[in-house]
C-alpha cells in the first residue's frame, strides 16, 4: 500500500488550528468593514501575463505556472494586489473613486520552504483604489495598525518614501556624470531593499559614481527616527544654492508629502511609527510612500515582517487608465503563529439512545426519538448523536473523549414517559426532564458555571 503524503511546502490544518484562523479572519474582516472597506474575491489562477507585466519575467521562476489544455499560459496567484487591480480594470473602472476593498485568500510561490514561509500561504490585504494622497496613505497605515490592535499583536511600523530615494539617486547620478537606465535604477533600489551594501558599492563604482556619492546614498538610506526628515531635507538641498528648491523641488515635494503622512498618523490617528528612509522597492510602479510592519515577537525569529504596503500605479499595465492606489497585505500565516488565542470551551451535548438488548422495533423507535431530540437541541447547542450503534458505556466514553458537557439519555423508560435523562458529565448528576426542560436546565447550569 502506498502512503500518500501532503505536498512539500503545504500544511494540513486540524480543528484547533482552524478555530484560531477563523477567529483571526473574523476579527480582521470586522475591523476592515467598520472602516468602510468591502470584501472582494478573485480567481485562484490567472493568466501568467498578469504577474509578468507587474513584476517582470523573472517572477516565473517563483510561480506555479503551467499551460492548460487550451494552450493558455496560466499561473496560481503569487499575491493578490495584481488580481484585485485587474478586477478593477475589468469590472469597475467607471465606478466612483476612491474604492475601498479588502480581501483574504491563499497564494502560491515556488521556492524553498522555510520557517513561516510556505509554498501555499494566505494573505489578508486592503486597497484604496483611486487615491494615493497623504490622507489615503495615512488611512491605510492606521487601518493596518488597528487590525493588529484588534488581534492583540504588537508590531512596529516603519515608513519611508521610494520617490525620495529615486530622486536622490538621480541627483547623485547627475553630480557624478553617470547615466542610469530604468533597469539599473531598479537594480540599485532592489539592493537597497535587501540591505546589500557590498553589492551596491560594487555596482555604483563600476558605473562610475564618485565615492562621495556612494557615501551620500548610504547616508540617506540610514536615516531613521525623529530627525530623518530634517536630515533628508538638508541632503536634498546640498549643492543647490540657498534653498535648493529649484532643481530639487520634486524630491522636496515628496518629502513634504511624507511629513504630511507622519503628521496625520501621529496627531490624527495616534498611530505610532518610525521613519525609515531605507525602505525601498525594486519596481518602478511603486510611486510614493512605502511601509513595513515587524512583529515584536521572538517566536518568528528572522521572519518578523508581517505586513508590507505602499502607494503604486499598475492599472495602466493591465489596459486601464493610470490610477493611483495605496494598500497593504498581511502575511496571515505569520500572524497566526503569534496570535494570542485560547479556544473557548464549546458546549457539546451528546444524545445517547440505549440500544443494547432492545428488539428491532424498539431500537428503531429509540433511534428516531434520539434524532428528533437532537434536532431540537441543535437549535441551541452543538449536538451529536451516535452513528455506530454502540452501547451506553461506549457512547458515554466517547462523550467524555470529545469533551461533551452533557449527555441526554433515551432508554425504553424515557421513551414511554416522553422524557429524557439529562446527565451533567462534569458532576455526574442526572435528572428526568422533558426535552423543553432539558434545554432550560442546560442553559441554567452553563450560566451558573460561567458566573
Amino acid at each position: 500500500m502506498v502512503k500518500v503524503e501532503r505536498v512539500r511546502g503545504t500544511r494540513d490544518f486540524l480543528p484547533a488550528e482552524m478555530k484560531k484562523r477563523r477567529e483571526m479572519e473574523r476579527i480582521m474582516r470586522e475591523v476592515a468593514i467598520k472602516w468602510g472597506y468591502e470584501e472582494v474575491q478573485t480567481p485562484t489562477f490567472e493568466h501568467a501575463e498578469l504577474f509578468t507585466l507587474k513584476s517582470g519575467e523573472e517572477i516565473l521562476k517563483e510561480m506555479y505556472e503551467f499551460v492548460d489544455k487550451g494552450g493558455r499560459h496560466l499561473a496560481l496567484r503569487p499575491e493578490l494586489t495584481a488580481p484585485v487591480i485587474r478586477m478593477f480594470v475589468n469590472e469597475l473602472k467607471m465606478a466612483r473613486k476612491p474604492l475601498r476593498f479588502f480581501y483574504f485568500g491563499n497564494c502560491f510561490r515556488y521556492e524553498e520552504p522555510q520557517r513561516a514561509r510556505y509554498r501555499e500561504f494566505w494573505q489578508f490585504g486592503a486597497e484604496i483604489i483611486g487615491a494615493d494622497s497623504p490622507e489615503a496613505q495615512a488611512e491605510i497605515i492606521a487601518l493596518a495598525h488597528e487590525i493588529l490592535n484588534a488581534l492583540h499583536i504588537k508590531g512596529s511600523i516603519e515608513i519611508g518614501h521610494v520617490g525620495i530615494l529615486r530622486d536622490f539617486l538621480a541627483k547623485l547620478s547627475e553630480e557624478s556624470g553617470v547615466s542610469l537606465n530604468e533597469d539599473e535604477k531598479n537594480r540599485i533600489m532592489r539592493l537597497i531593499d535587501k540591505g546589500a551594501k557590498g553589492q551596491i558599492e560594487e555596482f555604483m563604482r563600476a558605473k562610475g559614481f564618485k565615492e562621495d556619492a556612494i557615501a551620500d546614498l548610504f547616508g540617506m538610506v540610514s536615516l531613521r527616527g525623529e530627525d530623518a526628515l530634517k536630515e533628508a531635507r538638508e541632503m536634498l538641498r546640498s549643492g543647490d544654492g540657498e534653498n535648493g528648491e529649484n532643481s530639487r523641488g520634486t524630491a522636496l515635494d515628496k518629502l513634504r508629502e511624507l511629513e504630511a503622512v507622519a503628521e496625520l498618523l501621529s496627531e490624527g490617528y495616534g498611530t505610532p511609527f518610525t521613519l525609515n528612509l531605507g525602505i525601498a522597492r525594486g519596481l518602478d510602479y511603486y510611486t510614493g510612500l512605502v511601509f513595513e510592519i515587524y512583529a515584536e515577537a521572538e517566536k518568528l525569529g528572522a521572519q518578523r515582517q508581517i505586513c508590507g504596503g505602499g502607494s503604486y500605479r499598475i492599472a495602466h499595465l493591465f489596459g486601464g487608465e493610470d490610477t493611483p492606489s495605496t494598500g497593504f497585505a498581511f502575511g496571515f500565516d505569520r500572524l497566526s503563529e503569534i496570535f494570542p488565542f485560547e479556544a473557548p470551551s464549546d458546549l457539546k451535548v451528546v444524545v445517547v439512545p440505549v440500544l443494547r438488548k432492545a428488539d428491532a422495533g424498539l431500537r428503531r423507535d429509540l433511534q428516531i426519538a434520539a434524532l428528533k431530540t437532537a434536532r431540537i437541541l441543535r437549535s441551541h447547542f452543538v449536538t451529536l448523536t451516535d452513528v455506530l450503534g454502540r452501547n451506553l458505556s461506549a457512547q458515554l466514553a466517547y462523550a467524555d473523549a470529545i469533551g461533551a458537557s452533557f449527555a441526554v439519555i433515551i432508554g425504553e423508560r424515557e421513551l414511554k414517559e416522553g422524557r429524557v435523562t439529562l446527565r451533567n458529565l462534569r458532576t455526574g448528576e442526572q435528572e428526568s426532564v422533558s426535552v423543553e426542560e432539558c434545554v432550560r436546565k442546560i442553559k441554567e447550569q452553563e450560566c451558573s458555571k460561567e458566573g
